[in-house]
């Protein structure tokens, strides 16, 4: 995120060495944690560059570079943002996006945790590539009825994570550029609630580490494909928030995209918005955002990456992985 101290998406490029190095902080940090998170998720916006603009190429080896210190025992899922789609994606800018990050909509299982990985600019604006938008939506129908299936294996939960959140605070607020359209939100929302979930977890816990803004990066080989199918919040303050066990539905849907701290649970579904590791639009500080997930539930703080490179995650979430 170039120029980032002013918030400016546009101009200059002179500030790239400073989100490097918090990368690489960051990964430092990650690297440190025990127990080992089980994946760390990026939400978006891989890179400052648009597609096709100076910079980019610059941006993703500078990227891959960062992450090469990342510990290996720690798998890296992508999620594509409207910086590394474009805010109206193309079949091109799309297929670039997967020739060199992976695929930009895909499921994964660990667990007994179904995740769901979404490509938000298709919900956004696909006026440029309306059969990506409907192939994405054909999928995504797909996997939720696996969640409801009697045939299939249940989840004990269902995560999503996408670029765009579906709101920063309420369901029923204003459309943003920051947020999916209201049309488009209410029917995502409908459609996560409906999964039906009812068998027990696989592991205790599940550490997960996301952010928004600037990326981490996984190696392509890595990449947890959907071919494969493997089985706020007040921005001043740290985050925290608890879920009780619920039987139907999504759990938590994982977002970046406002470079600040935000989000509400309404009807069971919490809506977490992740600020970054980089460029922060509001009061927060550079950092990244541990989620642990047990039978019962799924809490999620967000960490100053200072405060977690120093001393790690908090006792009680400690206790909650030992448990």
């Amino acid at each position: 995120m170039k120029a980032w101290k002013d918030g400016d998406c546009d101009g200059g490029g002179d500030e790239w060495a400073e989100e490097v190095e918090l990368t690489k902080q960051a990964v430092e940090a990650v690297n440190q944690l025990r127990p080992r998170p089980r994946f760390m998720v990026l939400c978006g916006d891989l890179v400052h560059a648009m597609p096709d603009t100076p910079f980019r190429e610059g941006q993703e080896r500078d990227l891959r570079a960062a992450l090469k210190g990342t510990d290996p025992s720690i798998p890296l899922v992508f999620v594509s943002g409207n910086h590394d789609l474009g805010n109206t994606p193309t079949p091109g800018t799309v297929e670039q996006y997967r020739s060199a990050w992976g695929d930009d909509y895909f499921s994964f299982w660990v667990g007994g945790v179904f995740c769901l990985v979404l490509n938000s600019q298709l919900f956004y604006d696909a006026s440029a590539c309306p059969q990506l938008k409907e192939a994405q939506e054909t999928w995504l129908e797909e996997q939720l009825s696996r969640a409801s299936s009697s045939t299939e294996p249940k989840p004990k939960h269902v995560l999503v994570f996408q670029h765009i959140p579906l709101y920063l605070k309420s369901p029923d607020e204003e459309d943003d550029y920051f947020n999916l359209q209201r049309e488009v939100r209410q029917n995502l929302l409908d459609r996560f609630k409906k999964a039906v979930l009812t068998s027990p977890i696989d592991n205790n816990c599940l550490s997960v580490f996301l952010r928004s803004g600037y990326p981490l990066a996984l190696p392509r080989k890595f990449h947890l494909s959907k071919a494969k199918q493997q089985t706020g919040k007040n921005e001043e303050q740290i985050q925290h928030s608890h879920f009780s066990l619920s039987t139907t539905g999504v759990k938590a849907v994982f977002s970046g995209h406002y470079h600040r701290n935000a989000g509400g649970c309404h009807d069971g579904l919490d809506m977490v918005v992740s600020s970054a590791i980089g460029c922060q639009l509001g009061r927060d500080a550079h950092g990244v955002r541990v989620v642990v997930v047990t039978a019962d539930g799924v809490v999620h703080r967000y960490h100053d990456l200072e405060q977690l490179r120093a001393g790690g995650v908090e006792e009680d979430l400690r206790k909650l992985l030992q448990a």
